[in-house]
């Protein structure tokens, strides 16, 4: 057995240096943790601290009327009664078209641009275009609205109402602005979104998937209905909350072209209002304080909308995410 030569004094600079380069990284990664939590904290901090604002000026508007302002339907600054109904109801109608309309278009966009449908030359200038739409300010697209969606809506409206007027739906004679030309233009803002998003979910799906399930024999249709959509379901979900988030959000667009009445009709031609087309129109000329809570309280009704709509959607997420048999 040979005795163990002592340490020479470059051993000893080796270890002596790895202690320090261990040191220091102990250090970094320490104070990343703290700079992420710092700036997780910052962020959630911030968003109590505005939910705290919205709700201390709503409270004279919920000390006078209390839950019975949900479902109130007048509104009258004059006579000082106000009740949210008609700006939930058409919040939530506006909303819906544009998810009806904005999702299937927005899917088969996404899948016509990530799949070998079309040259490559001509998928990629079609997706570039679709995501210019998203740069495009809201006042912009508010004018093209007025001046080209309700003329070109109006005659579909008018045939609608005349062979279909006894669905409540098509009740009313269309005169142009209204919830169904809101939630229209609705649609093709929130359609970037969907369409990006989902497109990039799917060319994020492996390759290899695509091959095992044409080599089974499925067709093009069979492996984007049965193995792509599947995989890619989360994301897809997610880009749709992050389009039906900036629906119920949509201020100056949709201002412009519902009508801006305070009535709840079941019919999609009639004008109607949403909760950030009232706080756009009336919050400046707001003062008495009454009328300045009851704005504020429909401001904590639509957080509270888009909490709830964003709670859905995680669980939603993590419920399709999950193996069949871990559900």
């Amino acid at each position: 057995m040979t005795p163990s030569q002592p340490p020479t004094s470059t051993d000893l600079d080796r270890d002596l240096d790895l202690t320090q380069t261990q040191g220091e990284g102990i250090w970094l990664e320490n104070g990343f943790v703290v700079l992420a939590w710092g700036f997780a904290l910052v962020t959630a901090g911030t968003l109590f601290w505005m939910s705290w604002v919205v709700f201390k000026d709503a409270r004279p508007s919920i000390e006078e009327f209390g839950l019975s302002f949900l479902w109130g339907r007048e509104w009258s600054s004059t006579r000082k009664v106000f009740g949210a109904l008609p700006f939930i109801y058409g919040t939530l109608v506006t909303s819906t078209i544009a998810l009806l309309l904005a999702v299937p278009f927005g899917l088969a966009t996404a899948i016509v641009t990530s799949e070998n449908f079309l040259p490559l030359w001509v998928r990629s200038p079609i997706a570039f275009l679709i995501e210019l739409i998203a740069a495009i300010p809201s006042v912009i697209i508010g004018l093209w609205g007025i001046f080209v969606l309700v003329p070109f809506l109006t005659p579909l409206q008018q045939w609608l109402y005349e062979h279909f007027g006894w669905i409540p739906l098509f009740s009313s004679e269309p005169f142009g602005p209204g919830m169904f030309a809101a939630g229209v233009l609705l649609s093709i803002m929130i359609l970037p979104t969907i369409a990006t998003i989902s497109r990039e979910v799917l060319l994020a799906v492996p390759p290899e998937l695509r091959s095992a399930s044409m080599s089974l024999g499925a067709t093009r249709w069979e492996t984007i209905w049965c193995a792509l959509l599947p995989a890619g379901s989360a994301g897809i979900i997610g880009a749709v909350i992050l389009a039906l988030g900036r629906a119920l959000g949509e201020t100056m667009a949709v201002t412009m072209v519902i009508g801006n009445a305070v009535r709840i009709s079941p019919s999609l031609f009639d004008s109607g209002y949403t909760i950030p087309a009232i706080l756009a129109n009336q919050f400046a000329e707001a003062l008495d304080p009454l009328h300045i809570g009851a704005l504020m309280y429909l401001a904590l009704i639509l957080f509270g909308l888009t909490l709830v709509v964003n709670i859905i959607a995680v669980l939603l997420v993590q419920w399709v995410s999950q193996t069949p048999a871990d559900r």
